[in-house]
């Protein structure tokens, strides 16, 4: 338990550095590595050639596509985010300690991912469920990150120590990532006999970090404001009835309607490319006796890099143009990657993709937040509601997103023709943004004013 005061710079710090912890997770195991080594142990290729010629596998006594054995994990994962997020939201505005969910969750998490070691089509089961709540566990112990802001830090603290947490989260996900790039592909520097070894450790490395670097988190952060209060039936419901009231609250407000239904429209075209796009990678590119490992790593980095960029480059826009204009821009470019990843067959195609992908990534998830920030009626207290009602709604575009990404791909047998499917989402959220009133469009528009 700490005693330090709310605006305390060291627990400010403390609260950021739990960025540099869990964002190990999404980097590593979401994005990079773990997505590798899930097609190099589902896909059977022609060692001359490197032509697949098999990407099925077999669980619970059915054959699946690899890539949609996957999605559908992925979905359910967050389906059932969706319905636990705000039931934690209620929990962590009520309960004292708050901490202890956060421990349990980030444990729950980082001991998934180790168990990620023992991965194999044999114990398929035993893979998919460490995979299932270490999704679980990431989510969950943000529901209660996220709500520790409005107790350590002053409003005129918030944005800055909240960007702090960004940069300390990018930055030690780059750093493991490029120690566990470094282990696979010099792996004989390493004392390993191949790469497969060192790419099991990577998982466990992700859970030691996450779970260790988090011990200076939990040393500072207060316990909370209410102790001793019991969780009950009430307490438990408190969040699904807050996010009821939200939803009748929007019903009244066109604007803030609209911008609702076209966030959650093309938030599951977004999301679902962030999750898939590495497996789309492996088994739609021609890498030939390119190593792809090294070319797909590569790739997330530079992802990465450009949309720390973007982000910026989109917020200047914002200020001139306005959000919504904005956001049309990005959505539109947006299709047009999406339109032209279809026809991408070389890793040099790729690249070019994931350049593009960097600069309007960063830059839709940020706008689209504040966006929705500036549209909450101005006399509004409980932002926190409103807050838990847009997590939700992207929650619940991912499980739609995956599910249908999943099962086109189980359907045709090819993932080019998930990623079209996608771009119906945009253009949908497109239209719906364009129906906006025109006092939207103005660069001081803020609802309520």
């Amino acid at each position: 338990m700490s005693d330090l005061p709310k605006g305390n710079k060291k627990l400010l710090n403390a609260w950021a550095f739990y960025d540099w912890a869990n964002s190990v997770y999404p980097l590593v195991i979401s994005s990079a590595v773990f997505p590798i080594f899930y097609g190099a142990l589902t896909i059977i290729k022609d060692e001359e050639t490197g032509k697949i010629l098999s990407d099925t596998v077999e669980f619970l006594g059915y054959e699946f596509n690899n890539d949609s054995l996957i999605s559908y994990v992925t979905a359910l994962s967050f389906l059932v985010i969706s319905v636990m997020s705000p039931v934690l939201s209620g929990i962590s505005d009520f309960i004292g300690n708050k901490e202890s969910f956060m421990k349990f969750f980030c444990y729950l998490g980082a001991v998934s991912c180790i168990g990620l070691y023992w991965f194999s089509l044999e114990y398929l089961w035993f893979g998919l469920l460490c995979y299932f709540f270490g999704l679980i566990g990431f989510w969950g112990s943000l529901v209660f990150y996220n709500s520790y802001l409005p107790d350590i830090a002053f409003p005129e603290q918030q944005d800055k120590i909240s960007a702090k947490g960004f940069s300390l989260g990018y930055i030690g996900s780059v750093i493991l990532l490029l120690l566990n790039l470094a282990m696979i592909l010099k792996y004989e520097a390493f004392g390993f006999k191949d790469a497969g070894q060192p790419t099991r450790i990577a998982f466990v490395l992700v859970g030691i970090w996450w779970m260790g670097f988090a011990q200076y988190t939990f040393k500072y952060l207060p316990t909370g404001t209410h102790e001793g209060q019991k969780v009950t039936r009430s307490l438990l419901l408190s969040g699904l009835n807050e996010l009821r009231k939200i939803w009748i609250v929007i019903q009244d407000d066109i604007v803030l309607k609209k911008y609702i239904a076209a966030f959650f429209t093309y938030s599951m075209a977004v999301q679902t490319i962030m999750i898939a796009a590495t497996y789309f990678a492996i088994e739609e590119l021609d890498w030939g006796t390119q190593d792809s490992t090294t070319g797909l790593i590569i790739s997330i980095l530079l992802i990465q890099l450009i949309a720390v960029l973007g982000a910026n480059y989109t917020a200047k826009l914002s200020e001139k143009i306005g959000n919504i204009k904005t956001l049309m821009i990005v959505i539109s470019m947006w299709i047009v990657i999406c339109a032209f990843a279809y026809f991408v067959v070389t890793p040099t195609q790729f690249y070019i993709i994931a350049a593009c992908v960097g600069v309007v990534m960063g830059g839709i998830q940020a706008l689209s937040r504040s966006t929705y920030s500036k549209l909450i009626p101005l006399d509004t207290v409980d932002t926190a509601s409103y807050f838990s009602f847009y997590d939700v709604a992207e929650k619940i575009g991912i499980v739609i997103g995956m599910f249908m990404y999943g099962f086109i791909a189980q359907l045709t047998g090819s993932m080019r023709y998930s990623i079209l499917f996608l771009i119906s989402f945009f253009i949908i959220g497109l239209i719906i943004l364009m129906t906006l009133p025109k006092k939207t469009l103005n660069p001081d528009f803020i609802n309520g004013k």
